[in-house]
């Protein structure tokens, strides 16, 4: 069957492009309690919301239920739905977060000399397998400023030392906030953040390391791996909290060596998961599929 004709001035990319602004991903967690799922879904139906997906979960250990709900509504604006989300959540004890598909997450990225990360994150944005929008690369050294410029994304160049860290760091939120970003990447960021600025980071920034730790801690862990003969090599990334490296883990992967490696080899399959696991989390996140769940997270592939 042919598509109606299009009316003087319309076009497809305009119906597809106001499909796209009308369709919505809702979070939400909760007490667990019988009957939330119903709800929610007679929540959307009576305001015309059809759920294009879903996904929910229930802690025993916690107590907690968590879902993640994508849904188009035509019907109400997004602020008309977060006025009348408010009501309904109330008497549940929810805390939601409702967020619009077609908006791409605003991310500054921070990076010091290691840039296999960022290179990564880099292409998989401009290849569209990344629902972000860019809008810095910060860095306490200046080794990325032309891979930031072949990509137009504005770099900073914020040198840090015990003398000026504090300076350095309100800098660094100073560009933060005034890109609006939602998410912060430590893409291989080797300074070691305030608690304040953990603190204000809460639940949007994201880290990667090796999994090496506690082990081989300090300096050159791949050399001291394979001093130790070990046998599997893997990558953690992880939310930024004011404990090092102890934030709630989002993604974890492995990669398996034997006595053949030398510390270049291990040093590049390392280097290979670090870049994996980190897309994998930042994709996650960026997709609103990882919510909070204490020390722990749950995410919904």
């Amino acid at each position: 069957m042919m598509p109606p004709p299009l009316a003087a001035g319309q076009s497809r990319a305009c119906d597809n492009c106001k499909l796209m602004s009308e369709a919505y991903i809702l979070t939400l967690s909760c007490p667990d309690r019988p009957g939330i799922v119903h709800a929610v879904s007679g929540f959307l139906l009576e305001r015309g919301g059809n759920i294009e997906e879903a996904a929910q979960y229930n802690d025993p250990d916690t107590g907690l239920f968590f879902m993640r709900v994508r849904f188009a509504c035509g019907q109400l604006t997004q602020d008309d739905l977060r006025t009348q989300l408010q009501l309904f959540a109330q008497p549940f004890e929810m805390k939601w977060k409702l967020h619009a598909l077609a908006q791409a997450m605003k991310t500054v990225i921070f990076v010091s000399r290691e840039g296999h990360c960022l290179n990564d994150l880099l292409f998989r944005w401009k290849s569209g397998l990344l629902p972000l929008d860019i809008r810095a690369i910060v860095s306490n050294h200046r080794d990325f400023y032309q891979l930031a410029a072949s990509y137009n994304v504005p770099f900073h160049h914020i040198p840090v030392t015990a003398a000026t860290k504090a300076q350095a760091e309100a800098r660094q939120y100073e560009v933060i906030e005034s890109e609006g970003a939602d998410l912060v990447v430590l893409a291989r960021y080797m300074q070691i953040l305030s608690d304040d600025l953990c603190r204000k980071l809460s639940g949007r920034a994201i880290n990667i390391h090796h999994s090496f730790l506690p082990s081989f801690k300090g300096a050159k862990p791949y050399y001291q791996a394979h001093d130790r003969g070990v046998k599997l090599i893997g990558a953690t990334a992880h939310y930024v909290t004011a404990d090092l490296d102890e934030g709630p883990i989002i993604e974890q992967d492995v990669a398996r060596v034997d006595h053949s490696y030398t510390v270049e080899h291990l040093t590049a399959t390392g280097r290979d998961t670090e870049a994996m696991v980190l897309a994998r989390a930042v994709k996650w996140h960026s997709e609103h599929r990882v919510l909070l769940d204490g020390h722990k997270t749950v995410i919904f592939k």
